[in-house]
């Protein structure tokens, strides 16, 4: 039997806080509404590859300023 395959169907009430970085960040690169209309399955490897990589450097940015307020509140 052939396999299904899994609907792309975007649930933005439920969505946890990297999806939305995720979304957010296809939305500023004006790739938002091929993700609402046609799913994550529909952009290439490297539009998939931008998206990956500006989500890690969000992440490393907001982890630094994590630590840096931290540091600020100890001393």
């Amino acid at each position: 039997m052939p396999k299904t395959k899994k609907k792309d169907h975007l649930d933005f009430q439920n969505m946890t806080p990297q999806e939305q970085l995720k979304f957010e960040i296809a939305q500023e690169l004006g790739l938002g509404d091929q993700v609402i209309e046609k799913g994550w399955r529909s952009l290439t490897a490297k539009e998939s590859g931008k998206i990956g990589g500006l989500m890690t450097k969000r992440k490393r940015e907001l982890k630094q300023q994590a630590m840096g307020e931290e540091t600020e509140e100890i001393h």
